[in-house]
């Protein structure tokens, strides 16, 4: 059986996901334990501690589903996906509308996850992201004081130009068109201004 680079790189995302989060989740154990049992776990330093474990807990749980492998039968309810934005953008100048109501399939959350990462990016000043979906697919848009846009980012999007040696930061671009491809949908990016959208299908 051979395995498509798209799966294979979701396959690579999942496993780093699952051996990250065990030892982060052991280090924020450990620090509770230590507050029960009576131990100094105040102070700068063990505040420092706890806040950027459960940052890198955050960014994980969002990770292992915008770059992890999702199941066909993988069902995602809309209290996890606010829950898990909820965790990442803490203390961020970004927020998120997510209107939809129903529970949907991991993959496709997958790919909603991906393009608000597209969107992020060209966000340097934070804004707002909003999520909508009907039976046409995901319609994705984003606003904010201060767009920041990388042209052959989008441009790849489109599908107008391929994206030689994307930097690590910027590989959710790649990811997300080499999804949507491998799932026979369409993307069409428009930026406008101040604002700018994602639509799959």
């Amino acid at each position: 059986m051979s395995l498509s680079t798209a799966h294979l790189a979701t396959l690579v995302g999942s496993r780093l996901c699952h051996d990250l989060i065990s030892p982060i989740g052991a280090i924020q154990n450990g620090l509770e334990l230590l507050a029960l049992s009576g131990g100094d776990a105040s102070g700068p330093e063990m505040e420092l501690i706890h806040e950027s474990c459960g940052n890198a807990t955050a960014r994980i749980r969002f990770f292992r589903v915008a770059f992890g492998s999702a199941g066909s039968t993988q069902m995602m309810g809309r209290r996890e996906v606010l829950s898990i934005f909820e965790s990442l953008l803490k203390d961020s100048r970004t927020s998120v509308d997510w209107q939809i109501q129903a529970d949907l399939p991991r993959a496709e959350v997958q790919l909603a996850f991906l393009a608000f990462l597209c969107c992020e990016s060209a966000l340097p000043q934070g804004g707002r992201v909003r999520f909508d979906r009907d039976a046409a697919g995901w319609s994705i848009g984003a606003e904010g004081p201060r767009l920041k846009v990388e042209q052959p980012l989008w441009d790849h999007l489109n599908g107008a130009a391929p994206l030689e040696n994307p930097t690590p930061d910027r590989v959710h671009f790649v990811l997300l068109a080499v999804l949507a491809e491998d799932r026979d949908q369409k993307l069409l990016a428009r930026l406008r201004d101040e604002t700018l959208s994602i639509k799959i299908a």
